[in-house]
């Protein structure tokens, strides 16, 4: 098992059994195929019945798993060829930012997302995927520069949310993001974003005002994450299992409220399981999502747009 979530020990537990039985086996010359054939069909019964009836806070800690796939990873799996960009031509380079041009089936587009590390080292290089201001507005000149040239940009969401430091506030945080939400309601060119693990508040939606948002299956997005809701609604951040439950967070919850347009299904137990397998199907996705929007003339385009995100938040009493 690559994850070690508390709700999964069961199924590690079965594994360890079959483990020790094919050495077992192995080691003194045994016959146990039925034994083990029959430990391996109540482990995948397990794993049916334990992943198709995830609670939303499982599939939030799932979400955080390490070993999901990052920006980079889908985007060199899915690229014939990437040229990373860096900088915001106005403080630094924000690592926890990536961005730059790629070629999917000869169609130059220009990627987008955020990045988180693979161990203690580079998440602390990458800000475990917080941006600072820096970070949106070279997002920000990124998006510009596709849009003066014809190239569609793809965005990849997974952050905790923007950093919340004083270094960033002091240096325009709220702004950065609110003016990247208003230049990409009016982008001329096919924008997607993919929800790939977290998608917390305003740090997600900096880079999520597009005309397709997909989410990945035990994907999350929201304005505020469990435990912060559940500080503010009970005083008590431990209740964030029962406010993942009602913010209806989850990926189907945003197809059912009309936010995501799609979801993308994960291995069983999530995208850190085969990586390989979810950076196809990714780029699968993108390419089919591309080859809609880009028929579409550019004004259809704004006005669906618009009305897109018009129309979220719409209830009837």
């Amino acid at each position: 098992m690559a994850t070690g979530l508390d709700f999964e020990q069961p199924i590690r537990d079965l594994e360890s059994k079959i483990k020790e039985l094919r050495s077992f086996a192995e080691s003194h010359q045994v016959d146990l195929s039925d034994e083990i054939r029959t430990l391996e069909q109540r482990l995948q019964s397990l794993e049916d019945s334990l992943y198709s009836n995830l609670t939303p806070w499982q599939r939030v800690q799932i979400a955080r798993q390490s070993g999901r796939p990052t920006t980079l990873e889908y985007v060199r799996g899915i690229c014939e060829t990437f040229v990373e960009l860096h900088g915001d031509r106005n403080f630094r380079d924000d690592p926890a930012v990536v961005g730059g041009i790629g070629m999917l089936q000869g169609q130059p587009i220009t990627w987008i997302g955020h990045q988180r590390g693979r161990d203690t080292k580079e998440n602390l290089y990458r800000n475990f995927g917080m941006a600072h201001p820096e970070g949106y507005r070279k997002a920000l000149r990124l998006m510009r520069q596709a849009e003066k040239f014809g190239r569609p940009v793809v965005f990849f969401i997974d952050t905790m949310g923007a950093y919340p430091g004083s270094s960033a506030e002091e240096r325009g945080q709220s702004e950065a993001i609110a003016t990247n939400l208003r230049a990409m309601a009016g982008l001329k060119t096919p924008t997607i974003s993919v929800v790939t693990g977290e998608g917390a508040s305003g740090g997600a939606l900096g880079i999520g005002v597009t005309d397709r948002i997909y989410a990945l299956e035990y994907s999350w997005y929201s304005v505020i994450a469990p435990e912060s809701a559940a500080a503010i609604l009970w005083r008590d951040s431990t209740y964030a299992e029962k406010a993942a439950e009602v913010m209806r967070i989850t990926a189907q919850d945003l197809v059912d409220l009309r936010i995501a347009d799609e979801v993308i299904p994960e291995p069983r137990g999530g995208a850190q399981k085969d990586p390989n397998w979810m950076i196809s199907k990714v780029g699968e996705k993108i390419v089919a999502g591309l080859k809609e929007l880009l028929q579409i003339p550019i004004e259809q385009l704004l006005d669906e747009r618009y009305h897109k995100y018009r129309d979220m938040g719409s209830f009837s009493e």
